[in-house]
């Protein structure tokens, strides 16, 4: 059992954007961001629901298959699941849609919990309100042996980081700068130290970089 990050980041370490508006609520700058992956076949295929065969099928590709591989439960934030966009709204079941990708149980740290949703195709959504190592646990014993995923977003893929708690952390480095929004990598000097670090370029530009115990 492994537990791991992987992170759509820009050159300068930003993993999040700051130009949403209502009518385009995930950003230009976050097409700009994970564009490379969104392009590739597995994303298109598992995430869009894209049955054509069509998509990128180089190193992003190889990259976005491991993404999915081997996982038996993920922790992700308020923020990923899309809490902050809907507080207030009991029926709101986040931005994934009625099949998310992830078909495993699915922990969410939040300050307001409610009641888990169970979605289409395998993903059960739990809401805590918890530390990372007590959410670390219970996902543990859902997993059967298999590796726990730390979604995001940054704010909470630090906080595990900073407690120690993940084996391999892989960042795919966009060519682009944000300027702005929510660094990784603040707070985490010689974080290196303890990892094998390894990187490969993809034929996007994309810059895939792995931190492995």
């Amino acid at each position: 059992m492994v537990v791991r990050v992987d992170l759509n980041i820009s050159l300068d370490g930003f993993a999040t954007a700051t130009d949403q508006t209502p009518e385009n609520p995930m950003s230009a700058d976050w097409m700009s961001l994970v564009g490379a992956y969104a392009a590739t076949k597995t994303i298109r295929e598992r995430v869009f629901k894209d049955t054509s065969g069509g998509g990128t099928t180089g190193v992003d590709d190889k990259y976005a298959k491991e993404y999915f591989a081997d996982v038996g439960a993920e922790i992700m934030g308020a923020g990923m699941f899309g809490l902050h966009n809907f507080p207030d709204d009991p029926d709101w079941k986040g931005w994934w849609g009625d099949e998310p990708p992830f078909r495993v149980p699915v922990f969410v740290l939040t300050h307001k919990p409610r009641p888990s949703i169970e979605m289409a195709g395998g993903t059960t959504f739990h809401f805590l309100n918890t530390t990372p190592a007590e959410a670390l646990q219970q996902a543990v014993a859902v997993a059967d042996g298999k590796d726990i995923r730390i979604g995001g977003g940054a704010s909470l893929v630090r906080d595990f980081l900073k407690a120690g708690l993940v084996d391999r952390l892989h960042v795919a480095i966009a060519p682009i700068l944000l300027g702005r929004g929510i660094r990784l990598w603040d707070d985490l000097r010689s974080l290196e130290a303890g990892y094998t670090v390894k990187a490969e370029t993809a034929e996007s530009g994309t810059i895939h970089l792995t931190f492995q115990r």
